[in-house]
């Protein structure tokens, strides 16, 4: 009797991924204020947005998520998860990411083995398992007019469904497609969720650092028109810049932190103080005289 039947624990695997990624595109329905329908439509594009596409560009027939019901009740069962429940809690986004990250090495193990099996070479297999694997919710971030996610700004996730479709096509070649699966599984969840405790990212063009997290002072962004002030001026910004913190003035106004306005470097030194405090003095003093004389 066998115990222990990978093609049962993969699916497992692969419908919690449906389901976490339900949840997912339902938060993002969530924040953006729709209503149940937008809850379902972000819920069924997040979760089975990838195994449509990898079916649809294989040309292999109707895609799995629409004759296994399984796929889309657990797609719609993450929706009205999170349309009734706001899954806030610090524990409840941990469980989120880690199944997800499950998920997103088996997805990309099974789109790599799919196109393997069709024929394909192994670049374009290897395609095939990161679209599989992240098309989902990249389609999602284009449907609600984002900048899809996969695409910088956060921690390592594309990375890790390439590692494991790499993975994947090397042990399939190798006859080894269960192990190539469980491999690929469990790289892709440890590396994607150590990346998002640690902060690994990739590194932006131009910014010479690792990806990693340095801390917030120290690599701050400067703005594009010259570095931020020194520490310890309390003078605030100088008269023609825009007062952020980045900003520097501009050549047309140049001030220096001694310079001494032309209006009080005629005063400076004597008693009477500013031209218009003199003549405010003289005011006052006027019109004092002139009700005593009246009194």
């Amino acid at each position: 009797m066998d115990f222990f039947d990978p093609e049962a624990v993969f699916r497992v695997v692969d419908l919690a991924g449906v389901l976490a990624n339900g949840v997912l595109g339902g938060a993002v329905a969530r924040q953006l204020r729709m209503d149940p329908v937008g809850f379902v439509v972000l819920a069924l594009t997040s979760a089975l947005g990838g195994g449509v596409l990898r079916d649809t560009l294989l040309q292999a027939g109707t895609p799995v998520a629409l004759t296994d019901p399984a796929y889309l009740m657990a797609a719609i069962a993450g929706a009205f998860i999170a349309y009734l429940i706001e899954l806030r809690g610090k524990w409840a986004n941990r469980f989120l990411i880690v199944i997800d990250a499950f998920a997103l090495g088996c997805w990309a193990a099974t789109g790599t083995s799919k196109a393997l099996g069709f024929g394909l070479e192994w670049l374009p297999a290897i395609l095939i398992g990161v679209a599989t694997a992240v098309g989902g919710g990249m389609i999602r971030d284009i449907v609600v007019g984002r900048v899809p996610a996969i695409f910088g700004g956060n921690t390592l996730y594309a990375t890790g469904a390439l590692v494991a479709a790499v993975e994947m096509a090397i042990l399939y070649r190798l006859g080894l497609p269960n192990v190539g699966m469980a491999v690929a599984i469990v790289t892709a969840a440890v590396l994607c969720t150590v990346a998002r405790r640690r902060g690994w990212r990739l590194p932006a063009p131009g910014s010479g650092a690792c990806g990693c997290r340095a801390g917030p002072a120290a690599n701050p962004p400067v703005s594009p028109a010259g570095p931020p002030p020194a520490r310890g001026n309390r003078a605030g910004p100088a008269r023609g810049s825009t007062g952020f913190p980045g900003c520097v003035p501009s050549a047309e106004t140049p001030r220096s932190p001694t310079t001494t306005p032309p209006r009080l470097a005629a005063n400076r030194g004597g008693r009477s103080g500013p031209p218009w405090l003199s003549q405010e003095r003289t005011a006052v003093a006027t019109a004092t005289v002139t009700g005593s004389v009246a009194a």
